[in-house]
Parts: C-alpha cells; structure tokens; sequence
C-alpha cells in the first residue's frame, strides 16, 4: 500500500518530510488537509493527530505525526532507497544526534518564531511586532555565528565524520526558506560565509526544489 502524508502543501514541517520523501524518491500520496476551513481541528483528524497539526503519515494504517519522526522513520524504513540520510554507526549517529539537537535548540526556536510573527500572524488577523521580530534575528544570529565555525570545518551540519547531506540538513529548510519572505536576509549574510555556502547548498538540492512551492505526491 502506499503511503499516505496528509497535510498542507506549503506547511513548514509538511514541506519538511516531503523534502525527505523526494530526497528517498519515496512514493507516495499526498492528501490535502484544509487548513484554512479548519479541517486539522475536525474531530476526525484529531483522532489521527490529536494536537491537531499537520502533517501526519499513514503507512498503511501505521499512524505517525511530528515531521521530524516522521523523517526518521522514513529513512529507517527505506535505508537502502537512496542517499543514506541517518548514519547507523555509533560515534557517527551521536554526531547526528548532537546536530538535530543543535537545529531543534539553536535554529528552530528563532528561525520559527521569526516566521511566525511576520508571516503567520497576519495570516490569522494579527499585527506583527517589528520590534519581537528584530531582536528573534538578532539571537538567531549569534546562533549562526556559531553555526560558521562549525561549517568551516565540515561542509554540512552532521559532523566533520560524515561529509554528507542528512537529515539534520533537511530539517532546517522549511523555516530557514520562509526567512526571506518574513523580511531577513540573514541566512545570505556574507560575514557567514559557511553559512551562506551550506545554505545555498542545500536550498540548491532537487529534493527541496521540488517542494519549496508546495507538496505534491510521488508515482509509484
């Protein structure tokens, strides 16, 4: 059977998985989940995803939300269909690990909260704080200034023992992406210039290409 991502097409963390799912060239079905009528808050969908969030997985009645489980989960499924995105041995996945736990800690707080308030809050009706914003980027750029050392060292975020795109790459894209549109440039700042590289590195990738404008589904 194949795999069902419900979700919003231009979702953050919808857009997250499909940039896996496309990266694998993992089939799959994509069922579009009325955001804007409120259909993620439909006692129907809450009985798949209780909090009411998009998107989740269904695999064949194997029912997972969080997009980051999700990710790992597809990459454990499907290790041998393309790049390897997770590594399995252990001083390389504690590295792994170490990097995800960075992006969830270090990025995501900022870089989502900065989207949130410009992007988001006029999208449900509500003012953005210019002034919340600024000093969201101002944090996420002593995160990134951080993030330059580490990328002159490697040239991706999983570790100087795994020279490959992963994951963790991945899981950046959806909120770093949606900076831009929110009014900062800062992921192109040139006094990062590993960042800036790494940046346009990933954003370059076909699998990101592929959905940066909206998930669609992949052919069996």
């Amino acid at each position: 059977m194949v795999l069902k991502l419900y979700g919003s097409s231009t979702s953050t963390c919808t857009r997250r998985v499909g940039a896996l799912m496309y990266e694998k060239k993992i089939p799959f079905e994509f069922v579009q989940v009325d955001v804007g009528h409120g259909e993620h808050k439909s006692p129907a969908y809450m009985e798949k995803q209780p909090f009411g969030q998009v998107p989740y997985l269904d695999d064949d009645g194997f029912i997972l939300y969080e997009s980051r489980a999700i990710c790992r989960y597809l990459e454990d499924k499907f290790s041998i269909k393309g790049p390897k995105l997770i590594p399995t041995d252990p001083k390389n996945k504690a590295i792994f690990e170490q990097a995800a736990s960075v992006e969830f800690s270090n990025f995501d707080p900022y870089a989502s909260k900065a989207v949130a308030e410009k992007i988001f809050k006029p999208y449900r009706g509500l003012t953005p704080d210019q002034v919340v914003f600024d000093n969201l980027i101002v944090e996420l750029g002593k995160r990134l200034d951080v993030y330059d050392v580490i990328l002159s060292k490697q040239k991706y975020t999983a570790g100087d023992v795994r020279k490959e795109f992963s994951v963790v790459d991945i899981f950046h894209l959806p909120y770093g992406w949606l900076l831009e549109t929110a009014g900062s440039r800062i992921m192109y700042d040139e006094k990062r210039p590993n960042v800036v590289r790494w940046w346009k590195d990933i954003t370059s990738r076909a699998s990101w290409q592929a959905v940066k404008d909206g998930v669609v589904g992949i052919k069996a």
